[in-house]
Protein backbone atom coordinates (compact mmCIF):
# COMPACT_ATOMS: atom_id res chain seq x y z
CA UNK A 1 0.00 0.00 0.00
CA UNK A 2 1.32 3.48 -0.83
CA UNK A 3 2.07 6.04 1.89
CA UNK A 4 -0.11 8.63 0.18
CA UNK A 5 -2.99 8.79 -2.27
CA UNK A 6 -3.04 10.72 -5.54
CA UNK A 7 -6.01 12.90 -6.40
CA UNK A 8 -6.17 11.37 -9.90
CA UNK A 9 -6.80 7.96 -8.33
CA UNK A 10 -10.12 9.29 -7.05
CA UNK A 11 -11.28 11.76 -9.74
CA UNK A 12 -12.67 10.55 -13.08
CA UNK A 13 -10.07 11.78 -15.54
CA UNK A 14 -9.30 14.70 -13.21
CA UNK A 15 -12.66 16.35 -13.97
CA UNK A 16 -14.69 17.90 -11.17
CA UNK A 17 -18.38 17.04 -11.12
CA UNK A 18 -20.18 19.59 -8.97
CA UNK A 19 -23.44 18.29 -7.53
CA UNK A 20 -23.67 15.54 -10.16
CA UNK A 21 -26.81 13.60 -9.31
CA UNK A 22 -27.33 9.88 -9.87
CA UNK A 23 -29.44 7.32 -8.08
CA UNK A 24 -26.57 5.72 -6.18
CA UNK A 25 -23.89 8.42 -6.00
CA UNK A 26 -23.44 12.17 -5.79
CA UNK A 27 -20.10 13.94 -6.10
CA UNK A 28 -19.51 17.41 -4.68
CA UNK A 29 -16.58 19.54 -5.82
CA UNK A 30 -13.98 20.56 -3.25
CA UNK A 31 -15.04 23.55 -1.15
CA UNK A 32 -12.85 26.58 -0.45
CA UNK A 33 -11.26 27.17 2.98
CA UNK A 34 -13.61 28.30 5.75
CA UNK A 35 -11.54 30.22 8.33
CA UNK A 36 -12.83 32.19 11.28
CA UNK A 37 -16.55 31.34 11.42
CA UNK A 38 -19.02 28.69 12.53
CA UNK A 39 -18.33 25.65 10.36
CA UNK A 40 -21.95 25.07 9.29
CA UNK A 41 -24.83 27.53 8.86
CA UNK A 42 -27.97 25.42 8.30
CA UNK A 43 -29.95 23.49 10.92
CA UNK A 44 -28.95 20.18 9.31
CA UNK A 45 -25.27 21.07 9.07
CA UNK A 46 -25.17 22.10 12.73
CA UNK A 47 -27.16 19.04 13.82
CA UNK A 48 -24.60 16.83 12.04
CA UNK A 49 -21.73 18.65 13.80
CA UNK A 50 -23.43 18.33 17.18
CA UNK A 51 -23.95 14.60 16.66
CA UNK A 52 -20.34 14.23 15.50
CA UNK A 53 -18.82 16.15 18.43
CA UNK A 54 -21.14 14.70 21.07
CA UNK A 55 -20.22 11.12 20.10
CA UNK A 56 -16.48 11.60 19.42
CA UNK A 57 -14.08 9.51 21.51
CA UNK A 58 -10.88 11.37 20.55
CA UNK A 59 -11.35 15.15 20.59
CA UNK A 60 -7.73 15.78 19.55
CA UNK A 61 -8.21 13.95 16.24
CA UNK A 62 -11.45 15.84 15.78
CA UNK A 63 -9.76 19.22 16.32
CA UNK A 64 -6.98 18.39 13.87
CA UNK A 65 -9.56 17.23 11.33
CA UNK A 66 -11.52 20.46 11.72
CA UNK A 67 -8.33 22.40 11.06
CA UNK A 68 -7.66 20.45 7.84
CA UNK A 69 -11.24 21.01 6.68
CA UNK A 70 -11.05 24.74 7.49
CA UNK A 71 -7.87 24.99 5.42
CA UNK A 72 -9.63 23.49 2.39
CA UNK A 73 -7.62 20.26 2.37
CA UNK A 74 -10.62 18.01 1.60
CA UNK A 75 -11.00 17.21 -2.07
CA UNK A 76 -14.15 16.30 -4.01
CA UNK A 77 -16.52 14.26 -1.83
CA UNK A 78 -18.36 11.20 -3.16
CA UNK A 79 -21.54 10.29 -1.30
CA UNK A 80 -23.05 6.81 -1.72
CA UNK A 81 -25.40 4.71 0.40
CA UNK A 82 -23.48 3.76 3.51
CA UNK A 83 -20.22 5.52 2.53
CA UNK A 84 -18.60 8.91 1.95
CA UNK A 85 -15.18 9.20 0.28
CA UNK A 86 -12.66 11.96 -0.39
CA UNK A 87 -8.95 12.55 -0.88
CA UNK A 88 -7.60 14.56 2.07
CA UNK A 89 -4.26 16.36 2.10
CA UNK A 90 -2.17 16.43 5.25
CA UNK A 91 -0.34 19.55 6.40
CA UNK A 92 2.92 17.97 5.21
CA UNK A 93 1.59 17.69 1.64
CA UNK A 94 0.83 13.95 1.75
CA UNK A 95 -2.55 12.79 0.40
CA UNK A 96 -4.79 9.98 1.59
CA UNK A 97 -8.00 8.36 0.50
CA UNK A 98 -10.42 8.58 3.42
CA UNK A 99 -13.76 6.79 3.74
CA UNK A 100 -16.36 7.00 6.46
CA UNK A 101 -19.06 4.32 6.63
CA UNK A 102 -22.54 4.90 8.04
CA UNK A 103 -25.04 2.07 8.53
CA UNK A 104 -27.80 2.07 5.90
CA UNK A 105 -31.42 1.79 6.99
CA UNK A 106 -32.92 -1.57 6.03
CA UNK A 107 -36.10 -2.12 4.01
CA UNK A 108 -38.38 -2.29 7.04
CA UNK A 109 -36.93 0.93 8.46
CA UNK A 110 -37.43 2.77 5.17
CA UNK A 111 -40.99 1.43 5.04
CA UNK A 112 -41.64 2.89 8.50
CA UNK A 113 -40.01 6.16 7.46
CA UNK A 114 -42.22 6.49 4.37
CA UNK A 115 -45.29 5.55 6.38
CA UNK A 116 -44.46 8.18 9.00
CA UNK A 117 -43.86 10.86 6.34
CA UNK A 118 -47.04 9.99 4.43
CA UNK A 119 -49.14 10.39 7.59
CA UNK A 120 -48.00 13.98 8.14
CA UNK A 121 -49.10 16.59 5.64
CA UNK A 122 -46.25 18.90 6.65
CA UNK A 123 -43.62 16.27 5.85
CA UNK A 124 -45.26 15.41 2.52
CA UNK A 125 -45.35 19.02 1.36
CA UNK A 126 -41.79 19.73 2.49
CA UNK A 127 -40.22 16.59 1.00
CA UNK A 128 -42.00 16.97 -2.33
CA UNK A 129 -40.75 20.58 -2.33
CA UNK A 130 -37.22 19.20 -1.80
CA UNK A 131 -37.04 20.52 1.74
CA UNK A 132 -36.06 18.63 4.88
CA UNK A 133 -37.94 19.93 7.95
CA UNK A 134 -35.82 19.67 11.13
CA UNK A 135 -38.53 17.89 13.13
CA UNK A 136 -38.19 15.00 10.66
CA UNK A 137 -35.36 13.78 12.94
CA UNK A 138 -37.61 13.57 16.00
CA UNK A 139 -40.48 11.94 14.11
CA UNK A 140 -38.11 9.40 12.53
CA UNK A 141 -36.65 8.59 15.96
CA UNK A 142 -40.17 8.08 17.31
CA UNK A 143 -40.69 5.55 14.49
CA UNK A 144 -37.51 3.71 15.49
CA UNK A 145 -34.96 5.21 13.06
CA UNK A 146 -31.97 7.43 13.79
CA UNK A 147 -31.10 9.68 10.86
CA UNK A 148 -28.15 11.40 12.56
CA UNK A 149 -25.18 9.28 13.67
CA UNK A 150 -24.78 8.03 17.24
CA UNK A 151 -21.79 6.67 19.16
CA UNK A 152 -19.86 4.22 16.99
CA UNK A 153 -22.02 4.79 13.90
CA UNK A 154 -19.27 6.50 11.85
CA UNK A 155 -16.74 3.82 10.90
CA UNK A 156 -13.47 5.22 9.45
CA UNK A 157 -11.19 3.80 6.76
CA UNK A 158 -8.07 5.68 5.63
CA UNK A 159 -4.93 4.84 3.69
CA UNK A 160 -2.89 6.38 6.53
CA UNK A 161 -3.75 3.05 8.22
CA UNK A 162 -4.92 4.58 11.52
CA UNK A 163 -6.91 2.04 13.55
CA UNK A 164 -9.62 4.56 14.45
CA UNK A 165 -10.63 8.06 13.37
CA UNK A 166 -7.62 10.00 12.09
CA UNK A 167 -7.44 13.71 11.20
CA UNK A 168 -8.24 12.82 7.56
CA UNK A 169 -11.53 11.00 8.27
CA UNK A 170 -12.42 13.66 10.85
CA UNK A 171 -11.86 16.37 8.21
CA UNK A 172 -14.16 14.46 5.85
CA UNK A 173 -16.86 14.34 8.54
CA UNK A 174 -16.59 18.11 9.04
CA UNK A 175 -16.87 18.66 5.29
CA UNK A 176 -20.16 16.72 5.29
CA UNK A 177 -21.65 19.45 7.51
CA UNK A 178 -21.02 21.98 4.73
CA UNK A 179 -22.54 19.61 2.17
CA UNK A 180 -25.67 19.38 4.33
CA UNK A 181 -25.81 23.18 4.24
CA UNK A 182 -26.14 22.83 0.45
CA UNK A 183 -28.54 19.88 0.42
CA UNK A 184 -29.78 17.95 3.49
CA UNK A 185 -30.94 15.09 1.22
CA UNK A 186 -27.28 14.03 1.33
CA UNK A 187 -28.00 12.52 4.75
CA UNK A 188 -30.80 10.34 3.36
CA UNK A 189 -28.53 9.17 0.53
CA UNK A 190 -25.93 8.15 3.12
CA UNK A 191 -28.66 6.21 4.91
CA UNK A 192 -29.51 4.34 1.70
CA UNK A 193 -32.07 6.27 -0.40
CA UNK A 194 -31.34 8.61 -3.26
CA UNK A 195 -33.56 11.66 -3.54
CA UNK A 196 -35.41 10.56 -6.70
CA UNK A 197 -36.16 7.08 -5.41
CA UNK A 198 -37.31 8.43 -2.04
CA UNK A 199 -39.70 10.96 -3.61
CA UNK A 200 -41.04 8.39 -6.09
CA UNK A 201 -41.77 5.94 -3.26
CA UNK A 202 -43.39 8.67 -1.20
CA UNK A 203 -45.67 9.66 -4.10
CA UNK A 204 -46.61 6.02 -4.63
CA UNK A 205 -47.44 5.77 -0.94
CA UNK A 206 -49.64 8.88 -1.12
CA UNK A 207 -51.38 7.73 -4.31
CA UNK A 208 -52.18 4.27 -2.97
CA UNK A 209 -55.95 3.98 -2.36
CA UNK A 210 -57.00 4.10 1.27
CA UNK A 211 -57.11 0.67 2.80
CA UNK A 212 -55.52 -1.01 -0.25
CA UNK A 213 -53.71 -3.57 1.86
CA UNK A 214 -53.51 -7.26 1.20
CA UNK A 215 -56.93 -8.74 2.01
CA UNK A 216 -55.23 -11.53 3.90
CA UNK A 217 -53.38 -9.16 6.27
CA UNK A 218 -55.00 -9.32 9.67
CA UNK A 219 -57.97 -11.35 8.43
CA UNK A 220 -58.10 -13.36 11.62
CA UNK A 221 -58.13 -10.22 13.75
CA UNK A 222 -60.93 -8.62 11.68
CA UNK A 223 -63.03 -11.76 11.96
CA UNK A 224 -63.08 -11.35 15.74
CA UNK A 225 -63.99 -7.64 15.74
CA UNK A 226 -67.69 -7.07 16.53
CA UNK A 227 -69.75 -5.36 13.86
CA UNK A 228 -69.65 -1.57 14.18
CA UNK A 229 -72.82 0.39 14.73
CA UNK A 230 -73.71 3.70 13.14
CA UNK A 231 -72.73 5.11 9.75
CA UNK A 232 -69.09 4.97 8.58
CA UNK A 233 -67.58 8.43 8.32
CA UNK A 234 -66.63 7.97 4.65
CA UNK A 235 -70.23 7.10 3.79
CA UNK A 236 -71.57 10.03 5.76
CA UNK A 237 -69.32 12.57 4.05
CA UNK A 238 -70.07 11.03 0.64
CA UNK A 239 -73.79 11.62 1.15
CA UNK A 240 -74.35 15.33 0.81
CA UNK A 241 -77.79 15.25 2.38
CA UNK A 242 -76.55 13.91 5.73
CA UNK A 243 -73.84 16.39 6.63
CA UNK A 244 -73.09 19.82 5.22
CA UNK A 245 -69.82 20.27 3.40
CA UNK A 246 -66.95 21.57 5.49
CA UNK A 247 -66.03 25.19 4.77
CA UNK A 248 -62.79 25.94 3.02
CA UNK A 249 -59.92 27.04 5.30
CA UNK A 250 -59.81 30.81 5.75
CA UNK A 251 -57.40 32.77 3.61
CA UNK A 252 -54.60 34.56 5.41
CA UNK A 253 -55.04 38.34 5.21
CA UNK A 254 -52.09 40.23 3.78
CA UNK A 255 -51.65 42.17 7.04
CA UNK A 256 -53.18 42.41 10.52
CA UNK A 257 -56.40 44.35 10.84
CA UNK A 258 -56.20 48.04 11.66
CA UNK A 259 -56.61 48.87 15.35
CA UNK A 260 -59.45 51.26 16.26
CA UNK A 261 -58.64 54.87 16.99
CA UNK A 262 -59.59 56.00 20.47
CA UNK A 263 -58.94 59.69 19.79
CA UNK A 264 -62.56 60.82 20.25
CA UNK A 265 -64.43 63.67 21.88
CA UNK A 266 -65.56 61.35 24.68
CA UNK A 267 -63.44 61.50 27.78
CA UNK A 268 -61.86 58.12 28.67
CA UNK A 269 -62.97 56.40 31.82
CA UNK A 270 -61.03 56.70 35.02
CA UNK A 271 -57.70 54.84 34.84
CA UNK A 272 -57.93 54.23 31.08
CA UNK A 273 -54.98 55.36 28.94
CA UNK A 274 -56.22 55.54 25.29
CA UNK A 275 -52.67 55.47 23.87
CA UNK A 276 -51.78 52.34 25.82
CA UNK A 277 -55.09 50.73 24.88
CA UNK A 278 -54.49 51.44 21.16
CA UNK A 279 -51.03 49.84 21.48
CA UNK A 280 -52.56 46.72 23.06
CA UNK A 281 -55.15 46.53 20.27
CA UNK A 282 -52.45 46.75 17.59
CA UNK A 283 -50.44 44.09 19.40
CA UNK A 284 -53.47 41.80 19.68
CA UNK A 285 -54.16 42.16 15.93
CA UNK A 286 -50.53 41.38 15.06
CA UNK A 287 -50.51 38.32 17.35
CA UNK A 288 -53.80 37.05 15.90
CA UNK A 289 -52.43 37.40 12.35
CA UNK A 290 -49.25 35.55 13.31
CA UNK A 291 -51.21 32.75 15.05
CA UNK A 292 -53.46 32.32 11.99
CA UNK A 293 -50.41 32.12 9.71
CA UNK A 294 -48.93 29.42 11.94
CA UNK A 295 -52.23 27.50 12.07
CA UNK A 296 -52.48 27.47 8.26
CA UNK A 297 -48.86 26.37 7.79
CA UNK A 298 -48.22 22.71 6.80
CA UNK A 299 -47.49 20.44 9.77
CA UNK A 300 -48.98 22.79 12.35
CA UNK A 301 -50.85 19.93 14.03
CA UNK A 302 -47.60 18.06 14.76
CA UNK A 303 -45.89 20.98 16.51
CA UNK A 304 -45.89 21.24 20.31
CA UNK A 305 -48.03 23.91 21.94
CA UNK A 306 -45.91 26.82 23.12
CA UNK A 307 -45.88 27.55 26.84
CA UNK A 308 -47.71 30.65 28.02
CA UNK A 309 -45.75 33.72 29.13
CA UNK A 310 -45.61 35.12 32.62
CA UNK A 311 -46.70 38.73 33.21
CA UNK A 312 -43.06 39.82 33.45
CA UNK A 313 -42.09 38.03 30.25
CA UNK A 314 -45.05 39.49 28.40
CA UNK A 315 -44.10 43.01 29.52
CA UNK A 316 -40.70 42.53 27.88
CA UNK A 317 -42.33 41.07 24.77
CA UNK A 318 -44.58 44.10 24.45
CA UNK A 319 -41.62 46.46 24.80
CA UNK A 320 -39.78 44.49 22.09
CA UNK A 321 -42.63 43.94 19.62
CA UNK A 322 -45.05 46.85 20.06
CA UNK A 323 -42.44 49.65 20.13
CA UNK A 324 -44.47 51.72 22.60
CA UNK A 325 -44.26 55.40 23.49
CA UNK A 326 -41.57 56.34 26.05
CA UNK A 327 -43.98 56.84 28.94
CA UNK A 328 -45.48 53.41 28.27
CA UNK A 329 -41.99 51.90 28.24
CA UNK A 330 -41.53 53.08 31.83
CA UNK A 331 -44.68 51.21 32.88
CA UNK A 332 -43.57 48.08 31.01
CA UNK A 333 -40.21 48.21 32.76
CA UNK A 334 -42.01 48.21 36.09
CA UNK A 335 -44.26 45.38 34.92
CA UNK A 336 -41.19 43.37 33.89
CA UNK A 337 -39.75 43.64 37.39
CA UNK A 338 -36.70 45.65 36.38
CA UNK A 339 -35.49 49.23 36.33
CA UNK A 340 -35.92 51.37 33.22
CA UNK A 341 -32.18 51.20 32.55
CA UNK A 342 -32.28 47.40 32.53
CA UNK A 343 -35.11 47.07 30.01
CA UNK A 344 -33.03 47.55 26.80
CA UNK A 345 -30.92 44.47 27.60
CA UNK A 346 -34.10 42.46 28.22
CA UNK A 347 -35.62 43.69 24.94
CA UNK A 348 -32.45 42.72 23.06
CA UNK A 349 -32.48 39.26 24.66
CA UNK A 350 -36.12 38.77 23.68
CA UNK A 351 -35.50 39.76 20.07
CA UNK A 352 -32.56 37.36 19.84
CA UNK A 353 -34.24 34.34 21.41
CA UNK A 354 -37.59 34.90 23.14
CA UNK A 355 -38.33 33.54 26.61
CA UNK A 356 -35.29 31.24 26.69
CA UNK A 357 -32.86 34.07 25.92
CA UNK A 358 -34.60 36.21 28.54
CA UNK A 359 -34.07 33.52 31.18
CA UNK A 360 -30.37 33.38 30.24
CA UNK A 361 -30.15 37.13 30.85
CA UNK A 362 -31.92 37.02 34.21
CA UNK A 363 -30.75 33.73 35.77
CA UNK A 364 -27.26 32.94 37.03
CA UNK A 365 -27.70 29.17 36.92
CA UNK A 366 -25.38 26.70 38.63
CA UNK A 367 -23.95 24.23 36.13
CA UNK A 368 -22.86 20.82 37.30
CA UNK A 369 -22.79 17.14 36.44
CA UNK A 370 -23.46 16.07 32.87
CA UNK A 371 -24.45 19.57 31.73
CA UNK A 372 -21.13 21.00 32.97
CA UNK A 373 -19.13 18.18 31.36
CA UNK A 374 -20.95 18.66 28.05
CA UNK A 375 -20.34 22.44 28.11
CA UNK A 376 -16.62 21.99 28.81
CA UNK A 377 -16.31 19.40 26.05
CA UNK A 378 -17.93 21.73 23.52
CA UNK A 379 -15.62 24.58 24.58
CA UNK A 380 -12.53 22.38 24.32
CA UNK A 381 -13.49 21.32 20.80
CA UNK A 382 -14.44 24.81 19.58
CA UNK A 383 -10.95 26.25 19.02
CA UNK A 384 -7.48 25.11 18.17
CA UNK A 385 -5.17 25.29 21.17
CA UNK A 386 -3.37 28.37 19.86
CA UNK A 387 -6.65 30.17 19.01
CA UNK A 388 -8.73 29.59 22.16
CA UNK A 389 -9.51 32.74 24.19
CA UNK A 390 -8.62 32.81 27.87
CA UNK A 391 -11.84 32.32 29.83
CA UNK A 392 -12.72 32.11 33.50
CA UNK A 393 -15.80 30.11 34.47
CA UNK A 394 -18.47 30.87 37.04
CA UNK A 395 -21.67 28.82 37.02
CA UNK A 396 -22.99 28.85 33.43
CA UNK A 397 -20.92 31.86 32.39
CA UNK A 398 -17.46 31.98 30.76
CA UNK A 399 -15.90 35.45 30.79
CA UNK A 400 -12.87 36.77 28.90
CA UNK A 401 -9.73 37.62 30.86
CA UNK A 402 -10.29 41.35 30.31
CA UNK A 403 -13.89 41.10 31.52
CA UNK A 404 -15.37 42.54 28.32
CA UNK A 405 -16.91 39.49 26.61
CA UNK A 406 -18.88 36.53 27.90
CA UNK A 407 -20.51 33.28 26.81
CA UNK A 408 -23.52 31.95 28.69
CA UNK A 409 -24.59 28.31 28.43
CA UNK A 410 -28.39 28.24 28.16
CA UNK A 411 -30.85 25.61 29.39
CA UNK A 412 -31.32 24.61 25.74
CA UNK A 413 -27.63 23.62 25.43
CA UNK A 414 -26.81 26.62 23.22
CA UNK A 415 -24.27 29.43 23.71
CA UNK A 416 -25.40 33.03 24.18
CA UNK A 417 -22.90 35.84 23.42
CA UNK A 418 -22.66 38.86 25.73
CA UNK A 419 -20.69 42.11 25.67
CA UNK A 420 -20.12 44.46 28.61
CA UNK A 421 -21.40 47.96 27.85
CA UNK A 422 -21.45 50.85 30.34
CA UNK A 423 -20.98 48.45 33.23
CA UNK A 424 -23.86 46.19 32.16
CA UNK A 425 -23.88 42.82 30.40
CA UNK A 426 -25.75 43.18 27.11
CA UNK A 427 -26.80 40.42 24.64
CA UNK A 428 -24.51 40.63 21.62
CA UNK A 429 -26.24 38.29 19.15
CA UNK A 430 -28.37 35.17 18.69
CA UNK A 431 -27.51 31.89 20.40
CA UNK A 432 -25.45 29.31 18.57
CA UNK A 433 -24.70 25.61 18.98
CA UNK A 434 -21.05 26.40 18.29
CA UNK A 435 -19.32 28.39 21.08
CA UNK A 436 -16.74 29.72 18.60
CA UNK A 437 -19.49 31.19 16.40
CA UNK A 438 -21.18 32.74 19.47
CA UNK A 439 -17.84 34.20 20.54
CA UNK A 440 -17.43 35.76 17.10
CA UNK A 441 -20.82 37.43 17.62
CA UNK A 442 -19.64 38.80 20.98
CA UNK A 443 -16.51 40.19 19.33
CA UNK A 444 -18.63 41.76 16.62
CA UNK A 445 -16.85 39.81 13.87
Amino acid sequence: MRDGYEADDFADGGEERENAVSEQERTFAALPPAPGRGFATSWWGRAWLKALEDTALDLQQLKEGRRLAREGRVGAVSVRPGRITAVVSGRDGSTYRSDVLLQELDGQEWDRFLGMAAERAGHIAALLDREMPPHLVEDAAAAGMDLLPGIGDLEPECTCEAWDHCPHTAALCYQVARLLDQDPFVLLLMRGRGERRLLDELQERIAAPAGAQDDTDGADERATVPEATGVPAAQAYATGGILPALPAPPELPAAPGAAPSLDTETEPGSGVDPTALEMLARDAAARAHRMLAEALAPGHGQRPVAEGLTVRQDAVRLAADARPEPWIVNRLATGSGRARAGLPAAVAAWRYGGATALSVLDEDRPLEGEALARARTRLAAAWEEDEAPRLRAEHNRWTSADGGLQLRYGPDGRWYPYRRESGQWFPAGPADDDPAAAWAEAEGV
